[in-house]
């Protein structure tokens, strides 16, 4: 199986037939599509096939003279394999002998591995945001960066959100538009709104100027917005009684909100027991992707109606801090109209100022 990947492979992240986005195995004869299992292949192939055979002539007739390193792409946002991707590699071939192999790649866009003491990626911020997440946006509209800011910050900013937590600060988490007393049934989660200036938080806001810097070079590239601002940190707290939030828009209204961001606190986190699975349904395909909430791990997706979301069930203490980045025009057009939201969604703030590399 190939261990090297090429811009377009780490670009692809759904299984084509259940739209699952980690753990991916790629197709060994056209090496452009994924499936998270050799049965999700085998059960997919009778559609593949007729693309994956063309694919497949494509590449047999490019020239065998071209050197080797020619073909070769800069790697973007690899991510270390997991004891789980190791096992789905080692799967047993199809026994349908006309049904290509397929190769073990990550599903999930991370920054380079090359770590510093920390466990910190040592990938800056210009690299990630043009390598990584403006492609994968542009074409998905939906990117994940694991190993984002390493163990240590990581944990500095989980002691943050919990001494929040015992401070009493969360409350019960509102609609965008609240009409009725039924917020319980639709979401469950506890929250309170952050600025990062507050006494305690000083790693919050450390986050937050990462995140600045990542959209401050992504910006003027993230599909046609131009990003002047953000709301303050939404840090969230599901308390694992069972609670989760339905199936929802981000930015419904056009409110100006145009991309979301998310940055997960939870340790040893297993979707199997724990639940609290973030489920994106991409307007217009049948697909879904599952995204687990795991311990330094960044999310990116549009917050408008091409990505409704739910989150599952929680059964554990579940942490998320969310950013979003509003569009200069739509914000605009939004104040015009009075539909900027409600609450602290509403409040713009002024992107952080670089932070240091250090």
């Amino acid at each position: 199986m190939e261990k090297q990947q090429s811009d377009l492979d780490r670009d692809r992240q759904y299984c084509e037939l259940c739209g699952k986005m980690e753990n991916l195995l790629k197709c060994g004869r056209c090496r452009s599509s994924f499936y998270c299992s050799k049965e999700h292949q085998k059960q997919h192939w009778k559609k593949h096939k007729l693309i994956c055979k063309e694919a497949d002539k494509a590449q047999q007739q490019l020239p065998k003279q071209m050197p080797e390193q020619a073909q070769e792409a800069p790697e973007k946002c690899p991510q270390k394999k997991s004891p789980e991707q190791a096992d789905s590699a080692s799967l047993p071939q199809p026994t349908d002998a006309d049904i290509p192999g397929v190769d073990d790649t990550p599903g999930v866009n991370a920054p380079n591995n090359t770590a510093t003491p920390n466990g910190q990626s040592s990938s800056s911020p210009q690299k990630l945001a043009m390598e990584c997440i403006v492609p994968c946006m542009n074409k998905h509209g939906i990117c994940v960066v694991d190993n984002f800011l390493g163990t240590e910050t990581g944990l500095g900013i989980l002691d943050n959100v919990k001494a929040l937590h015992k401070t009493g600060r969360f409350k019960d988490g509102q609609l965008v538009s609240q009409k009725s007393d039924s917020t319980k049934d639709i979401r469950g989660d506890k929250i309170t709104w952050i600025e990062g200036k507050e006494t305690g938080c000083e790693k919050i806001r450390f986050l937050m100027s990462r995140m600045d810097d990542l959209i401050r070079h992504c910006n003027g590239k993230l599909g046609n917005y131009t990003i002047n601002g953000r709301t303050k940190a939404m840090v969230a707290c599901y308390p694992g009684n069972g609670t989760g939030y339905v199936r929802h828009v981000d930015n419904p209204n056009g409110d100006g909100r145009c991309v979301t961001c998310i940055y997960y606190l939870n340790k040893d986190w297993n979707a199997k027991e724990h639940g609290g699975l973030l489920r994106i349904f991409p307007e217009g395909k049948a697909q879904f992707a599952d995204i687990e909430p795991k311990f330094d791990r960044l999310l990116l997706f549009w917050s408008d109606r091409r990505n409704p979301h739910e989150v599952q069930p929680a059964f554990s203490t579940r942490y998320a801090i969310t950013v979003w980045y509003f569009d200069a025009d739509e914000r605009a057009r939004a104040k015009e109209k009075y539909h900027t939201g409600t609450g602290e969604k509403g409040v713009k703030v002024e992107l952080n100022k670089p932070s240091d590399p250090s």
